[in-house]
């Protein structure tokens, strides 16, 4: 679902990613773990295009994104760390629109079940976005990526400004899309929300993948001591 194979990228001669090499199947989490610069960003910016590589191969769902980055497109759900909203338009307003973009016409209530299932309470749903809290305002953007249907979502950080509560909702519906077959790649510093909710895990550093492993194979802390052991090397 998710295939990037021996990617390079570099800014002004710093390498940012070297020789990455990841494979996501269908209906696998995927915790890409490292600290702020590690190039997790640049590797999720990569796979929406909104940068090139230098070199290696990127495809999504089969697809090369080099050939048909158009149709790559309408198969990834993206959440970002800061979801930008229009702050005059209500909750419902805002997923209207966007669903709209991505070619998808719900219903009024449509669009509230999705955002219900994102543990935005019903009492949000048709204020504007500008009286919402960092948290609530994250709610709507996994509720526009959820809205897609898509065959992949890529998430940036997704639990940044979320309480307790609302991580452990994103984490379940993770774990629900990727029941229904979703290929999920999630780029977060947090050890214990990626131990949590991932199938597999994998450390970068300096934008090299420096350990693989699969989740059962270890705890929190296991997991808390062998990255603390990789960052400092």
């Amino acid at each position: 679902m998710i295939s990037v194979h021996n990617l390079n990228k570099s800014f002004n001669n710093l390498d940012a990613i070297k020789n990455l090499t990841i494979d996501i199947n269908k209906g696998e989490i995927y915790g890409l773990l490292g600290s702020n610069g590690a190039g997790k960003s640049t590797t999720i910016n990569i796979l929406l295009g909104f940068l090139k590589p230098d070199s290696g191969d990127v495809s999504i769902n089969g697809i090369d994104m080099t050939i048909n980055f158009e149709e790559v497109r309408k198969h990834i759900g993206y959440i970002p760390e800061n979801v930008n909203l229009y702050p005059y338009l209500t909750g419902v307003e805002n997923l209207d629109y966007f669903c709209k973009l991505s070619g998808n016409n719900y219903s009024s209530k449509k669009l509230e079940e999705f955002l219900d299932q994102c543990g935005l309470g019903s009492e949000s749903h048709h204020r504007r976005t500008k009286t919402y809290s960092k948290g609530m305002r994250q709610k709507v953007g996994i509720a526009i990526a959820l809205a897609k249907d898509a065959k992949v979502y890529l998430l940036d950080e997704p639990a940044s400004g979320l309480d307790p509560l609302a991580s452990n909702e994103l984490s379940a519906l993770l774990r629900k899309l990727s029941s229904e077959g979703a290929a999920v790649l999630m780029a977060s510093h947090d050890i214990f929300r990626v131990r949590e909710t991932c199938n597999r895990i994998g450390i970068i550093k300096n934008g090299e993948l420096v350990k693989e492993m699969d989740t059962s194979e270890v705890s929190t802390n296991e997991l808390e001591s062998i990255y603390i052991d990789y960052m400092q090397k």
